[in-house]
């Protein structure tokens, strides 16, 4: 027997609100959002992303729905809307809404988009072993496959989430900025280190800060041009948003990276790059974060190097030469 539902007005301001919200990072592959009688629609290839990156901020019914979605994509595209209903202990009306949420205008939507991306993971092979549980006697041939299959599938997801126009701003930015700041926390300061490194090798004046104090001192100096970018994969970690706070309240290009586009660290950057996850046993949400974030810095990377080509590949050089005398000799 289904569980009792919010009234219907109470679910279509949540669906509503979902919509809107989703507007911010809809966008097909070449930046453009796909708009069908007023409602974003996202592309085939990231329904499932959409529906993971959605799931914190659903409840109740709406919250059962992508459940059952994302535990059983390929039984969910072969339902009809009543036996989807069933599966998750709603209504029909409630998967009606659930469409709209994540940007399809009615079921036939939702069900050929998730038809097409599990389809195209088969195809990929990425479905054999992602979601399945590790277990200590598994051989390491398998568990190399699982950890590569969710890999993959987090890259493409993350592929199909970013907005590339957002990429182009926060390299435009970066590019010309007299100062940049990266903050993050954790497992995001390693990340964001490599981001300080790749950025300082092209002759980017950019400085990582892990320390709160350092980080605060630095974000209050900041100035209008300057940047700020802060990495959190949940977009919840309180150092990170108060330290791009700070740097937005001096007049800094605030940037956030992060998987979760109505959290604080979103809400509160002027630039929002969107990664997705694929989580496994040992690497959660948190840990798998990490390929995904380094493969949307490697693109900023080098979308900033592309704007800086004579003083990137001069800087290249120098900082080759300065080094080379300390790498081992070759044999002769």
């Amino acid at each position: 027997m289904a569980e009792p539902e919010m009234d219907g007005t109470a679910l279509t301001a949540v669906a509503d609100s979902l919509v809107r919200g989703a507007a911010r990072y809809g966008n097909d592959h070449g930046g453009e959002r796909i708009i069908t009688n007023g409602v974003n629609r996202p592309p085939a290839d990231g329904v499932l992303a959409r529906v993971r990156t959605l799931l914190p901020d659903f409840t109740g019914a709406l919250q059962r729905v992508a459940e059952q979605v994302l535990t059983d994509p390929a039984g969910a595209s072969r339902a009809t809307i009543v036996e989807l209903a069933e599966r998750s202990g709603t209504s029909p009306a409630t998967i009606t809404r659930f469409c709209r949420a994540v940007g399809f205008d009615g079921y036939a939507d939702l069900r050929l988009g998730i038809a097409s991306e599990t389809g195209r993971a088969r195809s990929a092979g990425w479905t054999v072993d992602i979601g399945r549980e590790i277990q200590p006697n598994d051989p390491l041939e398998r568990v190399l496959g699982q950890i590569m299959a969710a890999d993959t599938r987090a890259m493409h997801d993350t592929a199909a989430l970013l907005d590339l126009g957002e990429v182009e701003r926060a390299a435009g930015a970066i590019a010309v900025a007299p100062r940049v700041n990266i903050f993050g926390a954790s497992g995001s300061a390693l990340v964001g280190e490599e981001m300080q490194f790749s950025l300082h090798r092209i002759g980017i004046p950019v400085w990582a800060w892990t320390d709160v104090h350092n980080g605060l001192a630095s974000a209050a100096l900041s100035r209008p041009g300057d940047v700020a970018l802060g990495i959190s994969h949940s977009g919840e970690t309180g150092e990170t948003i108060e330290l791009l706070a700070e740097a937005n309240s001096r007049g800094a290009t605030t940037i956030a990276l992060t998987s979760f586009p109505r959290s604080p660290l979103a809400e509160l950057a002027d630039i929002v790059l969107l990664t997705a996850t694929q989580a496994t046993t040992f690497r959660p949400d948190a840990l798998s974060a990490r390929h995904p974030q380094l493969v949307v810095l490697d693109l900023l990377y080098v979308a900033v190097a592309q704007r800086t080509h004579e003083r990137s590949h001069a800087a290249f050089q120098r900082t080759a030469q300065a080094v080379h005398g300390h790498k081992a000799a070759k044999d002769s």
